[in-house]
């Protein structure tokens, strides 16, 4: 068996620290190693014990989570899950993060919690296992692939599905998107009040409009739609004017939103007038769902093992036979603008 994955825990509040070493201490595969409040403690305690894995405060004294975490990509690059409020400002603090190189993040609970911190020990046990040392997403000005006037879109309606790792991902793909990409839906695995601060941060990033979706917005050319994160589901409907439908439903996969519950709808709606496409993450949430899309019709992309933070989802997809085309990260936004282009002959 493998050996447990070795976790220092940094908060400088000491009954922060508690509760999630006592989280973690509940499965027998994480082992707490040590704890930190600041992060000089925490910069002797990494080089003393030579964590695993490391779960980082945003907020600390002398130095924050973030100008730590920079430190710690540059230095000595490791698995580091981010423990955040859920305010707005958390949020931003937290998205900054993931694109400096932190694995994943986690809330702080909430009053009335009955999972406090949730996934987190298996996001201690993937981080872990995760080989990936990633470089930070450059901070870069939108970057259409070309001008508005060389891409004329076509009818297909675009759908991805990501988790951990996703948030990099993301920019990555959408940065290559022109102002009128295709309609585009997006579910990514997120806590609730951080999605609504990535689709900011990705309409500022991007050349398309990228807002949180709606129930009942309509899918536009050069809009994206981002799943909002909380109780409920994004899907698509309505075959004679294509829209957001936000759904009250049971979690699936352990998930809600749940990239399957999106993929279904638009295998449903849009057959082989879509593209799927799966990114890094961890489980296997939209692994059938493109498989259900690729049975439709339509085009299906996965992301391949080497540039997958965690090659769990697209590793499922792949197994199942629902990825078309299996490509590194790079490659992605170009094949779907490639996908999704209005034939010469003016015919999609």
């Amino acid at each position: 068996m493998p050996a447990p994955a070795r976790v220092l825990v940094v908060d400088d509040s000491p009954t922060m620290r508690g509760l999630i070493t006592a989280v973690l201490s509940q499965d027998p595969d994480v082992s707490v190693i040590g704890q930190a409040g600041d992060a000089m403690e925490a910069r002797a305690a990494i080089k003393q014990l030579n964590p695993d894995v490391v779960t980082l405060d945003i907020e600390m004294p002398n130095m924050n989570g973030l100008e730590f975490l920079e430190k710690i990509m540059k230095l000595r690059p490791m698995p580091v899950i981010m423990v955040s409020t859920m305010t707005h400002r958390g949020a931003e603090a937290t998205l900054a993060a993931l694109e400096i190189g932190a694995f994943d993040c986690v809330a702080k609970p909430q009053p009335g919690d009955a999972r406090p911190f949730g996934e987190l020990a298996e996001k201690v046990k993937a981080a872990a296992r995760s080989q990936h040392r990633h470089s930070p997403t450059p901070h870069v000005h939108p970057s259409p692939v070309a001008p508005a006037a060389d891409f004329r879109v076509g009818r297909k309606i675009v759908a991805i599905g990501s988790s951990t790792g996703g948030v990099e991902a993301l920019i990555a793909v959408l940065q290559k998107f022109p102002r009128n990409c295709p309609p585009t839906v997006i579910t990514q695995h997120m806590p609730p009040t951080f999605t609504k601060s990535f689709a900011e941060r990705l309409n500022r990033l991007c050349a398309p409009v990228v807002e949180e979706a709606t129930d009942g917005a309509r899918l536009e050319i050069g809009k994206i739609y981002l799943a909002p994160g909380g109780d409920r589901h994004l899907q698509v409907s309505n075959a004679s004017a294509p829209c957001c439908r936000l759904v009250d439903r049971a979690p699936v996969n352990g998930h809600r939103p749940s990239v399957d519950v999106l993929f279904d709808s638009v295998a449903e709606l849009a057959g082989r007038n879509a593209v799927g496409v799966i990114l890094t993450g961890m489980g296997r949430d939209g692994a059938s769902g493109l498989l259900k899309m690729r049975h439709a019709g339509a085009r299906t992309i996965g992301q391949n093992e080497k540039t997958c933070v965690v090659y769990g989802m697209p590793r499922v997809a792949h197994e199942l036979g629902a990825v078309e085309h299996q490509l590194p990260l790079t490659s992605i936004g170009e094949e779907i603008l490639k996908l999704t282009a209005a034939r010469k002959e003016g015919i999609e």
